[in-house]
């Protein structure tokens, strides 16, 4: 038992900080995944970001659905 303490300790013990519990954050990612999802666009956001024009559409969109 004593070695098994010691051996802990030498690598550096146990954690200090734990992960928050609960509902991991929302990115940036998750909510143009939705938006693109909640539209029934059928194409990756990658994809329609690298077309400025096509993004742009896509953000005007969003954003009269969102605040009409």
């Amino acid at each position: 038992m004593r070695e098994e303490y010691t051996c802990i300790q030498s690598f550096g013990g146990k954690p200090e900080e734990k992960r928050p519990l609960g509902k991991p954050r929302r990115r940036r990612k998750d909510n143009v995944k939705m938006d693109i999802k909640e539209l029934g666009w059928g194409i990756d956001w990658i994809d329609l970001a690298q077309d400025r024009d096509t993004w742009r559409a896509f953000v005007h969109t969003v954003m009269n659905l969102r605040f009409p």
